[in-house]
């Protein structure tokens, strides 16, 4: 069984070039894969030589982007990435939606948390 999670990750960097690493080919490949290809909406993700595509399906600048896996089972699963300004300290939250299985919800949590941490150093906050 599947299940939802949002994890939400603080950040003191600037949206404009947070979302730039969110929401472009360039962006994604310093630190959500090894290499990111795309033609039109469509996005190949590379890991280890291995290509999963996805589609770009929604997204508003500065705000949020929305990818849906092509080969997913479910077609209301999809994962994103919004950003959510703190209007008393400025500070930047990175909230991520995505889908796992159940028993799988510790490894795919600790495998986002090392992903935002190579998030981090790229954007330094």
């Amino acid at each position: 069984m599947r299940k939802r999670i949002d994890l939400e990750y603080i950040f003191s960097s600037s949206v404009t070039i947070l979302f730039s690493r969110l929401s472009t080919a360039p962006g994604l490949a310093e630190w959500f894969s090894d290499d990111v290809k795309h033609a039109g909406n469509i996005f190949t993700f590379v890991w280890d030589g291995v290509g999963e595509q996805a589609e770009l399906v929604d997204m508003k600048k500065n705000s949020y982007v929305r990818f849906k896996w092509l080969d997913a089972d479910d077609e209301n699963e999809f994962f994103e990435f919004s950003l959510h300004v703190e209007p008393l300290t400025e500070e930047v939250a990175l909230i991520i939606t995505d889908f796992v299985d159940t028993d799988e919800e510790g490894d795919a949590v600790e495998l986002w948390n090392k992903q935002v941490e190579m998030l981090h150093r790229t954007v330094g906050g």
